[in-house]
């Protein structure tokens, strides 16, 4: 019981210390179950059906290269630089193929928020899967280093420190892609929200009619 407590307390480097040194597996599996999500979505994100694969690619290159990993080094900034660089590997051999590079879909084409709740009215969560797919497809016409940037900063919560250090740029470097990202995105989105923001009242007002 000591031991699987243990695992629970120890930090990530920690648990990559044992990885590395006694190949164990038990914490490596804690490993992956603190980062699954967190590398599914950024997958996800990046290159859509292909998420899922790339996740466990990402945890089968972690394990294998395991002696690569450096103390001084954060687990979560090096596990991020070998997913992205996966990603950026799918979407170079999509290229070549001439493949959209578009990114996750959902069976019916979008994807549901979380901030579409099952509560709201059916109209409501239609409008709201269309401003995810709004925001969704914007995202994908901005170059892929502001979409990086974007992503890590917004959808991961991540300090312009910590990407500056996964995408091995200065940090400056990655405040400018930040905000290049938001002036652009911005741009995109205007128009677009507005139109579905006013079909969102209008739905309202109609409702409330009735």
């Amino acid at each position: 019981m000591g031991k699987l407590s243990d695992l629970f307390s120890i930090t990530d480097e920690q648990a990559m210390w044992r990885v590395q040194a006694q190949d164990d597996h038990a914490a490596f599996a804690r490993l992956v179950q603190r980062w699954e999500l967190p590398i599914l979505r950024l997958c996800e994100r990046m290159t859509g059906d292909q998420g899922e694969d790339l996740k466990q690619e990402t945890f089968a290159r972690a394990f294998l290269k395991r002696k690569e990993f450096r103390g001084g080094c954060k687990f979560s900034t090096w596990l991020w630089r070998i997913a992205l660089n996966l990603c950026y590997d799918e979407l170079r051999k999509r290229q070549r193929r001439g493949e959209n590079c578009g990114g996750p879909e959902s069976e019916d084409g979008i994807d549901l928020p979380e901030s579409a709740s099952p509560e709201l009215a059916p109209d409501l969560q239609v409008a709201a899967r269309e401003e995810c797919e709004v925001v969704r497809c914007a995202l994908l016409r901005l170059p892929l280093t502001l979409q990086t940037a974007l992503g890590l900063r917004y959808c991961e919560g991540l300090k312009v420190r910590e990407i500056a250090e996964i995408l091995e740029i200065p940090e400056t470097t990655a405040g400018s892609r930040i905000a290049a990202g938001l002036e652009q995105i911005s741009r995109i989105l205007g128009p677009q929200l507005d139109a579905i923001q006013e079909r969102k009242e209008h739905k309202i007002r109609t409702a409330n009619d009735v």
